[in-house]
């Protein structure tokens, strides 16, 4: 039985490209696997909350006050999730060359040392490794080649936080110039359905 962990942060509601690519991405899953076990997360409707010092206290240290057992508590959860995800499905749209900040505040609460990697002599190491990650990335302009490609900040960023807990088998389906109008969009969700259902075949 596959276990899916299934990450949105898009705040686009129902006209958002990036939730409906990864809801074929989750249909083409369990379309291979129909007992598969899903966990969703709308980081939009119900976000993780940003750093405090509470935050930071309660996974870092031995938490006391209530907040920082709040914190701990949220982190762990998280944790849990994504240790037990056999395939992680992440919608990540791009915003001001990046990714939302709720998606970032979902890495500042996982990415935890002596949970998802550790400090060794040779330097950090991944502890979360083999399993697979799709990442549906949406992006009004065109990023991934020419001029603007030096503004993406959102891939490299992504791949850098996921290969540093051990999470390096990665693909990422690249929606571009859907800001271009309905027929580029269209065809970037066609282009992308089409590369989603390669990956799942």
């Amino acid at each position: 039985m596959t276990h899916i962990l299934v990450l949105n942060s898009s705040v686009s509601g129902e006209a958002s490209i990036s939730r409906l690519l990864v809801a074929d991405a989750v249909a083409e899953l369990t379309a291979r696997d129909p007992h598969a076990q899903i966990v969703f997360r709308d980081l939009a409707a119900d976000p993780i909350p940003h750093l405090l010092p509470s935050t930071v206290a309660g996974v870092r240290a031995q938490p006391s006050s209530p907040a920082e057992l709040e914190a701990r508590a949220l982190s762990d959860k998280l944790i849990a999730e994504l240790r037990a995800a056999d395939v992680i499905v992440i919608g990540a749209p791009m915003y001001n060359f990046s990714v939302p900040t709720t998606l970032r505040s979902w890495f500042d609460h996982v990415l935890r040392a002596g949970e998802t990697f550790r400090y060794s002599e040779a330097g950090p190491e991944g502890l979360l490794t083999g399993k697979k990650v799709i990442v549906v990335e949406s992006r009004g302009g065109l990023y991934s080649e020419g001029p603007a490609q030096a503004l993406d900040f959102q891939e490299p960023y992504l791949r850098q936080l996921l290969g540093f807990v051990g999470l390096t088998d990665v693909t990422f389906i690249r929606a571009e110039k859907i800001g271009y109008g309905p027929d580029a969009r269209d065809q970037a969700v066609a282009d992308s359905r089409a590369e989603l259902a390669k990956l799942t075949a």
